[in-house]
């Protein structure tokens, strides 16, 4: 629902949000600091600045569900926090919109209650109890499939048919920053009858976005289709760094293991459902010929308003770059609406078997790509499985990620008559292998 935290005019006495790439006060997103001296605690992102919500409990700046929100958000996870569902969630989001705003009443109250974020680390925002990544990016899915299977129909039979996914590693889901150490494998190279094992040659990025779930549902109670969006707390930027070469050697029949256990880079701060909502857009018309979603997946108003515009861009930061003093180069740009499937499709397949979702459990969408040639959302598709590097401005060439690159991720989402908002960033630097 849009409401007064839109509103375009609406500006913050917190100066550096005003006009903010990122954080302008009709964002406010979620996320777990640590200060230079204290406990890590929940916060929210207003431009360059954290408002700690622990403070303001304590500060008595809260009452009724919105001061039930904020107590939930105020510990070392956002778990409880997501647990409670949309109507808390809008409650402290308008408070906080209010307390933040110029002209508050609040501002003295809450001024001492700020944190440079420079001053500041960033935590995952949950205790991720699980984590599925899917494979929801038809133009990904399409051009990766050429690339593996030359003949035929690059889609296999099921893909229109359901959200294809997989279960990923939680334990090895890190916050931005986290260095990526290159993961040792067992290889086939080219023309062995016999494998290897050593660090991999194919590192690869993957550009997605990460669905973080709110509140769950019991075991053996499937999740209707026309309630699963309500059950999408938000949404924040996923790498799933990809060893290639590990992947095409131990991916059959069973799909990824090891080739993509060893890291997940996601972006520290959640932004809400709510914040999003002027975002939100129709999903795609399938092309005809397509089969329709089945009963468990088809429901009218998610098919309005279920797909997000948010533009997305992947950058590489090379170690001749770094030291130059160069911007990173954009090695691909896509757009959330280029999925196939919508976030509550995910989330009620998921579920439409009985399997429980649980508050803070991590979804990524499956690699985004653009359907415009150089649109690949990973080094796979972009350079034709290494075959064919990609050339830097600088004059470098990558086939895959070398030791000291740097992969960025950034996203934005507009509309006009809206400001707007972005997701700060998801940064992994490549280290050698241990």
């Amino acid at each position: 629902m849009i409401d007064e935290t839109h509103d375009a005019a609406r500006a913050s006495w917190v100066a550096s949000a005003n006009g903010h790439r990122d954080f302008p006060i009709q964002n406010l997103p979620f996320g777990v600091f640590a200060p230079a001296v204290g406990e890590p605690r929940g916060g929210v992102a207003i431009g360059d600045q954290i408002f700690d919500l622990a403070g303001a409990v304590a500060a008595g700046l809260f009452a009724g569900e919105a001061l039930t929100a904020a107590r939930a958000a105020s510990g070392a996870t956002l778990n409880a926090f997501l647990a409670l569902g949309v109507a808390q969630r809008t409650a402290l989001r308008r408070r906080l919109s209010a307390i933040l705003a110029v002209g508050s009443a609040d501002e003295a109250a809450a001024r001492p209650l700020l944190y440079a974020a420079s001053g500041c680390t960033l935590r995952l925002p949950t205790a991720i109890g699980d984590y599925t990544d899917f494979y929801a990016g038809i133009h990904h899915a399409t051009a990766a499939g050429r690339i593996m299977r030359p003949t035929g129909d690059p889609l296999l039979p099921n893909y229109k048919h359901l959200p294809v996914g997989y279960h990923g590693r939680a334990s090895s889901v890190r916050p931005s920053g986290t260095p990526v150490v290159r993961p040792r494998g067992q290889t086939l190279p080219a023309e062995a009858t016999a494998p290897t094992f050593g660090p991999s040659a194919a590192l690869d990025y993957e550009l997605e976005v990460a669905v973080w779930i709110g509140p769950g549902n019991a075991l053996g109670q499937p999740i209707p289709i026309g309630d699963a969006g309500a059950h999408i707390a938000g949404l924040g930027l996923l790498n799933d760094w990809s060893a290639r070469d590990v992947q095409r050697w131990e991916g059959q029949p069973l799909g990824p293991f090891l080739a993509k256990s060893f890291m997940t880079s996601v972006s520290p701060w959640i932004v809400t459902a709510e914040a999003l909502a002027p975002f939100r857009a129709a999903q795609a018309a399938r092309p005809a010929g397509d089969p329709a979603p089945l009963p468990h997946l088809s429901d009218d108003a998610d098919q309005s308003a279920g797909a997000f515009d948010i533009a997305l861009e992947a950058l590489l930061l090379t170690p001749a770059m770094r030291a130059r003093g160069e911007a990173p180069a954009s090695l691909s740009r896509a757009n959330m609406l280029d999925l196939y499937w919508t976030p509550a499709q995910m989330v009620a397949h998921h579920a439409s078997g009985g399997c429980n979702l649980a508050p803070g459990d991590l979804f990524g969408t499956g690699t985004i790509s653009a359907a415009a040639p150089g649109g690949g959302g990973c080094l796979l598709e972009l350079t034709q499985g290494g075959r064919n590097p990609v050339t830097l401005p600088d004059g470098e060439t990558r086939a895959y990620l070398q030791d000291g690159d740097e992969v960025i991720f950034r996203a934005q989402a507009s509309r006009a008559g809206f400001v707007s908002i972005g997701f700060g960033e998801t940064r992994g630097v490549v280290q050698a292998a241990a």
